[in-house]
This record gives structure tokens, C-alpha cells and sequence, in this order.
């Protein structure tokens, strides 16, 4: 009897998939749960696991063809290939040598630690056995073990990449070599001269649906909202100070680094609670006003910008953001986010200034609102009570829509950011 293989649900508003790759071949064993084959989403990579233990009898749908929720991938057969067990002549047989025996007698703990499986023709040249043979043998046995502890895809990358499983530390769960452990040995991306001798003057790739989608949100948000952006700066001396004066005893106390983001999030928090429109979204003829303030989070990845969502960020302290924002940017960068840690969210931050941008217009990100766009910090001269002193500088920049949020609301939000930076002290008095 066979099992089939279905393109399971894959969120709201998700009704399609590209199959992305097949981590099994056409009659490879499987067990049940073991992911089988990749699919591609608008939002997020999914794994489909065998609802079965069995055999890949079948593969319905080819790598890189659009499947639709419920569509058959292939089928898992309940029969179970069977090694073949070699066969041994009848007539022959294996007389060790008289020197071997005295050796085995002695040690044979040293020698004989494995079985060990005889071809036909060391048996009829009643050829001495080599300790090199049995070492050699050993080898052999250790890595059919370790290929039990390979996940699929690490395997396919290993294999097409020729790498040696034995020199990969894995980092899964009771060391299992991951996806990621393959990724991160082979190392960066060839430079552009390497690309050009391996691909020639043009590379020509089809988009990725994650691009696709990034491509037409971001088309889509310029042509319906009114988009406008206000701009400010803030000094970030306070913040650097307080960063480094408790760094070292928060990251003790709460396992996790303090970085700047905590406090970025924090000031957008006090600034959505003073002006709600810019915590609203427009729905046909009505604005809905959302009393949850849950943070998106801009990331980018080797396929793309992914927008991961901190999740009711006004109950939550400076540790839970710092230890959210790690664990939610691992699983986008390695490919593990689902569609769950993507949606809602009512607000967005970018950082460009972590890839050195000294200013932006960043684009909404509908149906939001309202996007805060954060830049790298530079020493720059300003003028300090008459005095011209040199101050670590960061420009913010807001973007926003301008068809129900008005300029007063934006420059006063972005004036509340950094009044709560500069003074950070406010952040925990909630002025």
C-alpha cells in the first residue's frame, strides 16, 4: 500500500508552492517525519516530512514546477528494500593462515573488533589479511554511521559539493550535521572574477518567489499609499554610555547581549502609544486603530529581506527583546521562519547602518503605516549650548502615509525617539 505525499497547508493567504529541491531520490528508504522534499513560498521555505517509514516509490511533481495546497508530490510505498546478502561459494573455503591464527590468539581484541565480510576472490587466493584491511574496514562502518546522523539536505549539499561528512561538526540535536554546518564549511560566495569564469560575462536565474513577492509589495506600496518621509537625527552618546557601563553584567544576568535595537524598540513603543494613527492601517473606507504594539523587524538573508514579527513588545522587557530578536534573525538567516513569526505586526524597523547607510527613505511595508529607518552612527561636530562639541550621530528617517497619518503626528513620533535615546532614562519612567 502507498502513502501520499501532499502539499500540506502552508498559512493564511498561502495557496501556492514551487518545488524547491527533493532531498530523497526515487527509491530511497525514508522514515516517517523525515523531510522528503523542500517547497518555496512567498514568505518561507517548508519542509515536507513522509507520513509514512517506507520507499520513495514515486516522484509526481519535478523541481522547480508550482504545486497548490493539497497537490499530490509523490508516493511512499510501505515495501522496504532489503540489502542483498552476498553469497558465498559452497566449495570454497577460507583457511586462515597458520601465522594469522597465532596473532588472533594472542590479540584478538586488536584485530578482530568488527565483523568482517570476505569477497570471493580473497577467499580462493587464501591471501593473508592486512591490519591496514581492517582499519581500512573500520573507516568504512563509521561512515555508514554517520550518515544516520545527516540530515537529508546536508547530504545532497555534501555530495554535490564532494565533502567529506567526517570532517563536518554538527551542531543539530545529538550532533546531527544540518544544512547550515555544509553552508557555513564551504564559506563566502566566489568573488566576481571566479563568478565570471565559472558562469561567463552574464548569469541569467530565475527570480526566487520570495523576491517575486518582495518585488511586488514594494511596487504595490509606492502606487497605493501617499508616501512621505520626515527625517531627524539623534545624539547617541547616553545610549553607548549606559550600553557599555551594564553590557557586561546584563549579558551575565540574562544570557544575551544589549544591543541598540532593545532601545530603538522601547522609544517606538512610548512614540506608537502617544500617536496611534501611525499604529493603524487603512481597510477599504475605515482605519483601524490596534491597541497590541508588535514590531517588525527587517532581516535581511541570502535570499532576501525578511520582516520576522516581535510579538506584543510593550510587555516585554530589554532581555526578552534582545533574546527574541537573536533567535527570530538566526531562524530567517538559516531558512527556519515560518509563517507564524511573520505576521502581525503593526509597525517596522530597519537598520540599514549595520551595512553602513548613512541615510534612506525606507518603504512601508503593508498594510502598515508607518516604517522607521535607523543608520549607522558617525562622530559628526554639533552645537552643544553655544559650544561646538563632536557627538556619535545617527539619522532616523520615517516614512509613512500620508493619507492618515499627518505630518505633525510624524515629526512628533520621531521627535519622542529621540528625546528617548537621548535620555534613555525616559524609556523606563514611560515620559
Amino acid at each position: 500500500m502507498s502513502q501520499k505525499i501532499i502539499v500540506p497547508t502552508l498559512g493564511e493567504s498561502v495557496t501556492e508552492a514551487t518545488v524547491s529541491k527533493w532531498l530523497k531520490n526515487q527509491g530511497d528508504k525514508v522514515i516517517s517525519d523525515e523531510p522528503v522534499v523542500e517547497l518555496e513560498t512567498d514568505k518561507v521555505n517548508v519542509e515536507v516530512p513522509a507520513p509514512s517509514d517506507g520507499t520513495l516509490e514515486s516522484i509526481s511533481v519535478k523541481e522547480g514546477e508550482t504545486v497548490n495546497v493539497g497537490a499530490l508530490l509523490g508516493l511512499i510505498s510501505d515495501k522496504i528494500l532489503k540489502p542483498s546478502t552476498p553469497k558465498v561459494s559452497k566449495n570454497t573455503k577460507y583457511n586462515p593462515p597458520s601465522k594469522m591464527k597465532k596473532e588472533t590468539k594472542s590479540k584478538p581484541t586488536e584485530i578482530i573488533s568488527e565483523p568482517l565480510i570476505l569477497d570471493n576472490d580473497l577467499e580462493e587466493s587464501n591471501k593473508p589479511l592486512l591490519l591496514e584491511e581492517v582499519h581500512e574496514t573500520k573507516k568504512v562502518i563509521s561512515e555508514s554511521a554517520m550518515s544516520d546522523k545527516v540530515s537529508p539536505a546536508a547530504r545532497k549539499i555534501a555530495a554535490e559539493a564532494n565533502i567529506n561528512l567526517n570532517e563536518v561538526k554538527g551542531t543539530g540535536r545529538n550532533g546531527t550535521v544540518l544544512k547550515e554546518d555544509i553552508m557555513s564549511l564551504m564559506g563566502t560566495k566566489p568573488q566576481p572574477s571566479e563568478r565570471k569564469i565559472q558562469y561567463g560575462p552574464e548569469e541569467r536565474i530565475r527570480m526566487t518567489r520570495l523576491r517575486q513577492t518582495i518585488a511586488k509589495r514594494l511596487k504595490e506600496a509606492q502606487e497605493n499609499a501617499a508616501m512621505l518621509t520626515t527625517f531627524n537625527e539623534v545624539d547617541m552618546q547616553e545610549v553607548i554610555l549606559m550600553r557599555s557601563k551594564y553590557k557586561d553584567e546584563f549579558q551575565k544576568k540574562y544570557s544575551v547581549k544589549l544591543g541598540f535595537m532593545s532601545f530603538f524598540v522601547k522609544a517606538c513603543v512610548l512614540g506608537l502609544k502617544n500617536f496611534p494613527a501611525i499604529n493603524a492601517e487603512i481597510q477599504g473606507d475605515e482605519i483601524v486603530y490596534k491597541n497590541y504594539y508588535n514590531i517588525s523587524i527587517a532581516v535581511g538573508t541570502d535570499k532576501g529581506l525578511v520582516v520576522p514579527v516581535l510579538k506584543s513588545t510593550d510587555e516585554m522587557s530589554f532581555a526578552d527583546i534582545e533574546r527574541e530578536i537573536g533567535q527570530l534573525g538566526q531562524k530567517a538567516r538559516e531558512g527556519k521562519i515560518s509563517i507564524e513569526d511573520l505576521q502581525g505586526g503593526t509597525f517596522t524597523i530597519t537598520n540599514g547602518g549595520i551595512y553602513g547607510s548613512m541615510l534612506s527613505t525606507p518603504i512601508l511595508n503593508p498594510p502598515q503605516s508607518a516604517v522607521l529607518g535607523m543608520h549607522n552612527i558617525i562622530e559628526r561636530p554639533v552645537v552643544r549650548n553655544g559650544e561646538v562639541a563632536i557627538k556619535p550621530i545617527m539619522y532616523l528617517a520615517l516614512s509613512y502615509d500620508h493619507r492618515i497619518i499627518d505630518g505633525k503626528e510624524a515629526v512628533s513620533f520621531l521627535k519622542i525617539v529621540k528625546e528617548s535615546l537621548e535620555q534613555p532614562k525616559r524609556l523606563f519612567l514611560d515620559l
